[in-house]
């Protein structure tokens, strides 16, 4: 015999810390502007990020 299943999706909270799809989201704006910004200073400064930070 089978057990009967339920018809209503519980509401869960969103976790406040860890894995959840605004912490994901801002993560990858993050990255996204750090990326840009790395070409530009690449573009502009004629350099690599890590020559132009001094350690290579």
């Amino acid at each position: 015999m089978t057990e009967p299943q339920p018809t209503t999706t519980p509401n869960l909270e969103e976790p406040k810390f860890g894995f959840n799809e605004y912490a994901e989201k801002l993560n990858g704006r993050a990255a996204m502007i750090g990326f840009l910004l790395a070409l530009a200073i690449e573009y502009l400064s004629g350099q690599g990020l890590l020559s132009w930070l001094g350690l290579h």
